[in-house]
């Protein structure tokens, strides 16, 4: 895997313990030599995750919305800032330069991104594997009720099992390897 595509909140949160797994998730993945393509922000998780991948000499790709940068929400510093004009494209663009996707503690972006991408990948259109990042159990009560709608028959139960999910990062790139290299592939409209 070059880069992986990490969605994850422009705000803080409460407890600290998110903004140092942001922290090490952006210092792992430079020192493993995987490029970060992130929504380009500079505030809350998404700049610390920002910071600690530059700080740790990895590649940094940025991609936001001029709206956005308009608001001086953009992070100046990183490898490459891309420009667009919507959040459709910034969207298409960060599935372009990824080979895989990932959830990290966040709110309603975070949840409409991660989701669309793997609603995407169920679909058929692209192969890359998606997955959260289950760390402290953040994504627990989701994936319970992902369960739960799976049962009452809305989500195939192979689609669901296609999602990657692991507490840690090495976990989760390990799964993602897998799916990367497995040659299955979702059924359109499993």
């Amino acid at each position: 895997m070059r880069r992986l595509a990490v969605f994850l909140a422009s705000s803080d949160g409460h407890d600290p313990a998110y903004a140092a797994l942001a922290a090490a998730v952006g210092t792992d993945l430079a020192r493993r030599g995987i490029g970060l393509v992130y929504g380009g922000g500079r505030t809350g998780l998404m700049g610390v995750l920002a910071d600690a991948a530059l700080k740790a000499g990895g590649e940094v790709v940025g991609v936001i919305p001029r709206s956005m940068i308009e608001r001086e929400w953009a992070h100046e510093g990183v490898t490459e800032l891309v420009v667009c004009d919507t959040m459709h494209e910034r969207k298409a663009i960060m599935a372009d330069r990824a080979d895989a996707f990932a959830a990290l503690p966040g709110g309603l972006g975070t949840l409409e991104e991660i989701f669309e991408v793997w609603s995407w990948r169920q679909l058929g259109f692209h192969a890359k594997p998606v997955g959260l990042l289950d760390a402290g159990g953040f994504w627990t009560p989701l994936l319970a009720a992902l369960r739960s709608i799976s049962a009452t028959g809305f989500l195939a139960a192979p689609t669901l099992d296609d999602l990657a999910v692991a507490s840690d990062l090495p976990g989760l790139l390990e799964a993602l390897e897998e799916r990367l290299h497995d040659a299955h592939r979702p059924a359109h409209g499993a």
